[in-house]
């Protein structure tokens, strides 16, 4: 037999969900969304139910042992998700059945939910907390684990012959696992919240979805007004890098640089511009920016340690980025939170550049991105950066990213915690002592797959806020060592 059931998906209303999950919730499954306490448990059967829930398609939540609905429905209105309008035609009903479970226990409590999908044939069903009533019956009813058993396949034939899909919801420690529910359901999403130092870290790990194919790992989760969001971890760098056009390559709008990496930076490349505080890093990012627009491509620029006001104020090229924001031409994506995941910031990134159709993107700095982040993510900063940075130049967007370096005369280093080799072309500032002063130099250290120029230059910040390329620094040597000799050098633009 050839043909095969097709299984509808509907779309759970929980932003990164349906793309963890394969596609969606499967329609007429038998799911458990389960988690330690404040993990979001109810949040996200709330916000699955308001948005899957139709005149067509009713909903019914079931509380047993726990809150009310009174009580609960006075903090969940609070979401944007909440729709009065549904609660109050009957689209979503709720039901409390706390005295059931105490005079009759899960008998009762089985008899009280069939005859309500009997009456109301609902095509959503959330029992709530499941986990209470399922500890309550190994406690005091008949049989212990093989009366659950008994009960949850009672209940899942019920509720998939009334064809709804259902979700439990129960609150598990990690690690706490019962067979029985495990078992028979056909989805389960476990929720995690963890603290570390002061930051609060949330995740959500999609155990298990039959017949999909879900991404698999620890996702970042958070909660806001809007309710429960998801950012997917990403796909494999090799399903979405595209090929990099060596022959198309985008000005950095700074002459001599461009003539230094050999015709500018080929597009779609990740560039790091790697120097000390104050040697010109934000600078030669903003002419990387302007000479985009000018040709046609917008821009973003991501900024961690100084708020857009701020950073607009103080940034060489502030009145210009400020015309060009204004224009739709250019976005400052601002993400400052102290327990960041970097998959959220992809998730920001992404968004800004499809609003503005971007072309170039800076992240200044990589720096200040580190330390946004929760500690938990610092610890896997380099895996992070790369899938960042992967996900990025895979939308075709040029990449130019700056980092702090501290000028060392004992070691040549290129990047701190070695993400150096992360990138595909790197642009290193410093400092050197000349004739009694404090002298910048750069080079271009690498442009993957293409020449570029071995020289080290002397550049300038000019007072119109652009980075001016001087000749090559010839005759000396031990620059880099910080104790020059001899030379002979000129600036020229």
């Amino acid at each position: 037999m050839n043909d095969r059931v097709v299984i509808n998906k509907l779309p759970s209303g929980v932003p990164g969900l349906d793309e963890v999950l394969g596609g969606g919730i499967p329609e007429f499954s038998f799911n458990l969304i389960a988690g330690g306490p404040g993990a979001g448990k109810t949040t996200m059967a709330h916000q699955i139910m308001f948005a899957t829930a139709t005149p067509e398609r009713k909903a019914v939540y079931f509380s047993i042992i726990g809150e009310p609905p009174i009580k609960m429905l006075r903090y969940q209105q609070q979401y944007s998700f909440f729709d009065a309008a549904k609660v109050g035609d009957g689209t979503i009903r709720f039901i409390h059945l706390g005295q059931q479970a105490l005079d009759g226990g899960m008998e009762k409590v089985l008899e009280a939910i069939m005859q309500e999908v009997d009456r109301s044939n609902p095509g959503i069903v959330m029992v709530d907390s499941f986990r209470a009533m399922a500890r309550q019956m190994l406690a005091t009813g008949p049989g212990g684990e093989t009366g659950l058993t008994d009960f949850m396949q009672r209940l899942v034939l019920a509720l998939t012959s009334y064809q709804a899909t259902t979700f439990l919801v129960g609150e598990y420690s990690d690690g706490e696992h019962d067979s029985a529910v495990f078992t028979v359901a056909d989805g389960l999403l476990w929720l995690h919240q963890a603290i570390d130092r002061n930051s609060v870290v949330r995740k959500l790990h999609v155990i298990k979805m039959r017949g999909q194919g879900q991404i698999p790992g620890l996702h970042t989760a958070r909660i806001t007004e809007a309710g429960y969001s998801v950012f997917p971890r990403l796909l494999k760098p090799a399903e979405i890098i595209a090929d990099h056009p060596l022959k198309h390559r985008l000005s950095t709008g700074v002459t001599g640089l461009d003539e230094m990496t050999g015709g500018g930076i080929p597009c779609g490349f990740s560039v790091l511009i790697a120097g000390p505080s104050g040697s010109g890093k934000t600078v030669l990012s903003n002419q990387f920016i302007l000479e985009g627009v000018e040709r046609g491509e917008n821009g973003i620029v991501a900024i961690f340690e100084k708020r857009p006001n701020d950073y607009l104020q103080t940034t060489p090229r502030g009145v210009e980025f400020e015309k060009l924001v204004r224009e739709k031409k250019l976005e400052v994506v601002y993400l400052r939170p102290l327990d960041l995941s970097i998959d959220e910031t992809l998730v920001e990134l992404q968004n800004a550049v499809k609003r503005v159709g971007a072309k170039r993107a800076v992240i200044d700095s990589l720096s200040g991105l580190e330390l946004a982040l929760a500690p938990t993510f610092r610890e896997d900063f380099r895996e992070s950066l790369y899938r960042m940075m992967g996900a990025l130049t895979g939308l075709g967007v040029t990449v130019m990213a700056t980092v702090e370096l501290e000028d060392s005369y004992t070691d040549l280093r290129f990047s701190p915690q070695g993400i150096a080799f992360l990138t595909d072309a790197i642009i290193l500032q410093r400092y050197v002592e000349l004739d009694g002063q404090f002298k910048r130099a750069l080079a271009v250290v690498k442009v993957r797959s293409s020449q570029h120029s071995k020289d080290l230059r002397e550049y300038e910040i000019s007072s119109d806020g652009g980075i001016v390329i001087g000749q090559v620094l010839k005759g000396y040597e031990g620059l880099l060592t910080g104790r020059p000799r001899g030379g002979e050098r000129g600036l020229r633009r």
